[in-house]
């Protein structure tokens, strides 16, 4: 077993563990070194790409999000519908993820302005259905759906002083939709060269002002904008509403005015048909930490991960055992009114992630005196469009943030290796600002000093960053002397899959195991004297004696077998270091 505060100083030096297997790569030999990354939680800069990940499951929690719509099956054409499907099919509904991904912001006497957009969305995609009812396109193009995006506040300013230069009633440009230029290169895209003669007629006249302008007709025909105003604008669509201050929330969103309680009763009624098609359920997701124990339920995640997701073909328990259960790390439990140890106290958990009672996710971490250490996730592939590896990073960084307030010692997040010529691991350079351990001193650099350096070089010293910033010429290598090894690979394997959740695949790794037997092998090798080594705890058969006491316990020793011995003693404390060294016991087979 290892005590908590070993491994912490273990990891601190390039380590890692698979189970109860501790290792770490020899950076000087290893095809794609591997760096280890970690981050300050509390300096954790929020990318908008992990603000669209929170967004995303909040959504998928609020019912906003069908799940079918994020699948493999529906990436191909998520937003696309036939001409010759009838309006009320299906496909022909308004996409409500596409109007859900702008800012909610309630809107007095019904819903959401989100759920209002989607209202504005489906008007404009029934102006669609009718205009081109009766043009003869050809059943193979397929128009897209219309997307309303709220206008961005310095857009409104420009409108508003162009209308007021021109003497016009100062209106309010509140939403704005781009259909009409999608339409324009659906329909030429879709078209084959031999046309007809209604198709030719068609195309004659189609371009996005044109189209925009006969939306706009189409769409005052049909009417239900009460309090808007649809104008065709260099082919957008833009709907302005009076400016009026006091109809507008807290968030700057504007609310449609209502002109009487008629056109108000007949916007409610297009809401609540717009309610109909999407009813909300929330979902309810809840997180739990267990100390590390074998869970069927788990266990049967994990199967159907690694088959989807890695491509396995056989999973044993033992093998899973082996790898996320077992643990050498002794369990530390919390104490009352003792700060310096978290609620759930020290060692190896699971980490669950339940939405509406199902598993979804499971994080096996490790949380130590200073950091919680990510070690491995595996989730549902059924919910691959929710970003789970991101997501459930995002949690754990948030974990950190959270217990350091009861326990001031921890606040790092480990995110185990980065490897910078791997496409897969370049995602944990996103959560910033990260550090990267140095191989040779061991001292930690930030990522963006860190990157030139690796750049140009898969292995390097990175507290040379300083020294090197000056040179133009390819950099020394670090690590052996000879032509072979000082060999630069500046290739990149590529990615098989999307990057986007790949997690940390941390598997029983090949490790060079063998023991140093040459008779070559000396202390000037490793870079480690004597005095690095004599006060090493040997296991010999269950008696414990240090190296420098050897053979006053057991006689003399041959000069030959002592320099295989020392050969082997320095390489273990230049790998875990002198100081624990001396407080760990060398087991001698």
């Amino acid at each position: 077993m290892v005590v908590i505060a070993i491994f912490a100083a273990l990891l601190d030096r390039g380590w890692r563990r698979s189970g109860c297997f501790l290792y770490k790569p020899e950076m000087e030999r290893t095809c794609c070194p591997s760096y280890t990354i970690r981050l300050k939680a509390n300096d954790f800069i929020c990318s908008k790409e992990h603000g669209r990940v929170l967004k995303k499951m909040q959504r998928f929690l609020d019912g906003e999000l069908d799940p079918q719509v994020g699948s493999p099956q529906r990436k191909a054409s998520p937003t696309k519908r036939s001409l010759s499907e009838p309006s009320n099919s299906p496909t022909s509904k308004v996409s409500k993820v596409s109007a859900n991904e702008f800012q909610e912001a309630t809107c007095p006497n019904f819903l959401k302005e989100d759920e209002f957009i989607c209202c504005l969305s489906s008007k404009i995609n029934e102006a669609i259905d009718t205009y081109f009812q009766g043009v003869i396109l050809g059943s193979t193009v397929q128009l897209p759906k219309a997307v309303v995006k709220t206008v961005k506040p310095q857009v409104k300013k420009k409108v508003g002083e162009a209308m007021q230069k021109n003497k016009a009633g100062v209106q309010d440009l509140v939403y704005t939709c781009n259909i009409s230029f999608q339409i324009v290169a659906a329909v030429r895209r879709a078209l084959p060269k031999e046309k007809s003669a209604n198709q030719t007629e068609v195309l004659a006249d189609l371009s996005p002002n044109s189209v925009a302008e006969k939306l706009v007709m189409t769409m005052e025909r049909l009417g239900g904008l009460a309090g808007f105003e649809v104008k065709a604008c260099n082919g957008h669509l833009n709907f302005y509403s009076a400016a009026n201050p006091a109809m507008q929330n807290h968030t700057g969103a504007v609310v449609p005015v209502q002109a009487s309680d008629k056109t108000s009763r007949s916007k409610q009624s297009s809401v609540n048909k717009i309610s109909a098609k999407h009813p909300q359920k929330r979902k309810s997701l809840e997180i739990r930490m267990s100390t590390s124990h074998f869970d069927p339920e788990e266990f049967a995640l994990y199967r159907k991960y690694q088959t989807k997701v890695h491509k396995e073909k056989t999973i044993t328990e033992s093998s899973y055992r082996r790898f996320l259960v077992d643990t050498p790390i002794v369990f530390v439990p919390p104490k009352s009114g003792d700060n310096t140890v978290p609620p759930c106290g020290f060692g190896s958990f699971h980490q669950q992630y339940r939405i509406d009672g199902k598993l979804v996710a499971v994080g096996v971490v490790d949380i130590l005196p200073k950091c919680l250490s990510s070690k491995y996730l595996f989730w549902d592939p059924d919910l691959a469009f929710l970003s789970l590896g991101k997501y459930t990073a995002l949690k754990e960084i948030d974990w950190v943030k959270t217990t350091h307030e009861h326990c001031p010692s921890l606040q790092y997040y480990y995110l185990g290796y980065y490897i910078h010529s791997c496409n897969k691991m370049r995602y944990k350079a996103a959560y910033r600002p990260s550090e990267l351990l140095c191989p040779v001193r061991y001292e930690w650099i930030h990522y963006d000093l860190a990157k030139p350096l690796l750049d140009k070089s898969q292995y390097s010293t990175l507290s040379d960053y300083a020294t090197m910033q000056d040179e133009t010429p390819q950099p020394q290598i670090c690590g052996p002397s000879d032509d072979s090894s000082a060999k630069v690979d500046h290739h990149e394997s590529p990615s098989d899959e999307d990057d986007e959740d790949v997690n940390d695949y941390e598997s029983e790794m090949m490790i060079d195991e063998e023991l140093v037997d040459s008779e070559k092998a000396d202390t000037t090798e490793c870079g480690s004297s004597i005095k690095d080594i004599e006060n090493i705890t040997l296991d010999l058969n269950g008696s414990k004696v240090k190296y420098k006491d050897l053979q006053l316990v057991f006689g003399p020793i041959e000069r030959r077998h002592l320099n295989a011995l020392e050969g082997q003693l320095s390489r273990y404390a230049k790998v875990v270091g002198k100081e624990l060294s001396d407080r760990m016991v060398y087991c001698m087979s």
